[in-house]
């Protein structure tokens, strides 16, 4: 039956009224209404579909947290978009896409998704858009770990190209110091320096992001062994961090502060600053800085020929250690060899003493097996207390197995009558977020301006570089945060159906 003028007209209002009715209930908060509106709407002719109806459904299952169903709809709503020759709406679907694959932790189908984000927005003339979907493509490659160096060099030199006429301060230097960690994660130092530096004055009205990138300023020269031009860095950071509330940030500045003066050689300063972050840790309860801290000052003390203080300071840190997650071996082997160091240390200094009251022939003796069973009897000790301890971890059996298989690497260490000059790592305090006055005073990984997850950076600091955690998909106006690509993207509304 074929239907007359009057009746088409009134079955495409009503879908209309639907669709836009439909749009409504997502944009209230109702996605479940929204969807079932939406679902009706659906006219039977295959030729009839419509982009924008394609991303109100995807909305719909996204609020809903079905991100599989999210993603498909996006998908057919941004090959539609291209097809009618959208490009600014085809991009903007993009980055929806690449945020359900974020949350999906589907790294490689995000990065691609936002590299087509930013050539559809290039052809629409958008260039710090496609800026920002570089700079998120590059992280997430480099996040997923099948991309080669390359390729990933070459994204992020095209989002900073891209990049070089943004109109807004802010945005640019956020980017910038994203770039910058992605660039660190990769260990080019030098070229994070320099998107760093740039990146200063742009957040220079930012308090909390001032302060990140001096943090990241310090940690990156620390990487780059230029010590002398990493301390002002470090102490700005640590006083503005202190300014702001950031307690633990204000700690892991202090710690990295430490290190550097102690590879100038400053070891009283260097005492005094790890102290500093010592503090600092404990008041935010973060036994992860307390051992780095601990470490610090063990290695100081082992310099200054404090032996017994230095053995007090990496017992504690190996005690710390054990309330921490995914410690990795080596850490737990690096500290017991320094634990074994101070023991010996501390038996030469006895040995030399005894022996300037001895005859001649008595000096010679050898008395290297002693020194060797007293060392280990000490350590076995410390294992001994650490298993009576009343709060032992669940773990503490792995970690004792741990610090068993290390003695054969004491006993190669016997003969080693020399100590460690430097802490074995340059720099362990990159920072990756803009932290707020510690509401968390752990390392909160970053979300993109896209919204992600990505993986902690560990680099030769003692912890990872701070990234943005103040841009989320979707922020308010009157936030202090860089405007993000998103915020405009909501409901779509159907004028002609």
């Amino acid at each position: 039956m074929i239907c007359s003028g009057p009746q088409l007209r009134e079955k495409r209002l009503q879908r209309r009224c639907a669709f836009n009715l439909g749009a409504a209930y997502v944009e209230t908060g109702e996605p479940q209404k929204g969807l079932d509106v939406l679902s009706r709407t659906q006219p039977g002719e295959r030729g009839e579909r419509i982009a924008d109806l394609q991303f109100n459904l995807a909305t719909a299952h996204e609020a809903l947290g079905d991100r599989t169903q999210a993603a498909r709809h996006y998908l057919q709503a941004a090959q539609l978009y291209r097809s009618q020759g959208d490009a600014g709406a085809e991009a903007d679907t993009c980055v929806r896409l690449a945020h359900c694959h974020l949350l999906r932790k589907e790294w490689d189908e995000a990065a691609a998704s936002f590299q087509r984000a930013a050539e559809s927005y290039k052809l629409a003339g958008n260039a710090s858009a496609a800026a920002l979907a570089l700079k998120d493509a590059g992280k997430h490659m480099l996040q997923s770990g099948r991309s080669s160096s390359d390729d990933i060099i070459s994204v992020l030199t095209d989002s900073l190209e891209m990049s070089v006429n943004m109109s807004d301060q802010q945005t640019l230097g956020k980017l910038l110091s994203d770039v910058a960690l992605s660039f660190s994660q990769m260990r080019l130092f030098s070229e994070a320096s320099e998107c760093l530096e740039q990146a200063l004055p742009l957040v220079s009205s930012k308090p909390h992001r001032l302060a990140v990138v001096l943090q990241n300023l310090g940690a990156v020269y620390n990487s780059l062994g230029q010590y002398q031009q990493s301390l002002r860095f470090h102490r700005e950071a640590a006083a503005l961090h202190g300014a702001l509330g950031s307690r633990g940030a204000q700690g892991r500045c202090f710690s990295n502060l430490g290190f550097a003066l102690v590879e100038l050689g400053e070891l009283e300063e260097a005492w005094e600053s790890y102290l500093h972050a010592q503090q600092a840790f404990r008041d935010t309860d973060d036994p992860s800085g307390q051992w780095q801290a601990c470490e610090g000052l063990g290695g100081i003390k082992l310099q200054m020929k404090d032996p017994d203080k230095a053995s007090m300071y990496y017992k504690d840190a190996l005690q710390l250690l054990c309330k921490c997650q995914d410690v990795s071996v080596s850490v737990q082997e690096r500290l017991v060899s320094e634990l074994s160091e101070a023991l010996q240390q501390k038996l030469r200094i006895q040995q030399r003493g005894a022996a300037s009251q001895r005859t001649a022939p008595e000096r010679h003796h050898d008395r290297r097996q002693p020194r060797t069973m007293a060392v280990r009897s000490d350590v076995q000790q410390w294992r001994r207390d650490m298993q009576d301890g009343e709060n032992a971890p669940a773990d503490r059996k792995q970690h004792s197995q741990t610090i068993t298989s290390s003695e054969t690497l004491l006993q190669q260490e016997q003969e080693q009558d020399h100590h460690h000059n430097t802490l074995p790592e340059a720099n362990r305090n990159l920072n990756n977020t803009y932290d707020k006055a510690e509401m968390n005073p752990q390392i909160v990984p970053s979300e993109s301006s896209h919204g992600d997850v990505p993986r902690s950076v560990q680099m030769n600091g003692r912890h990872p570089l701070v990234r943005s955690t103040v841009t989320p998909p979707l922020t308010p106006p009157d936030s202090d945060q860089a405007p993000p690509l998103m915020r405009r993207l909501k409901s779509r509304f159907c004028t002609v159906m």
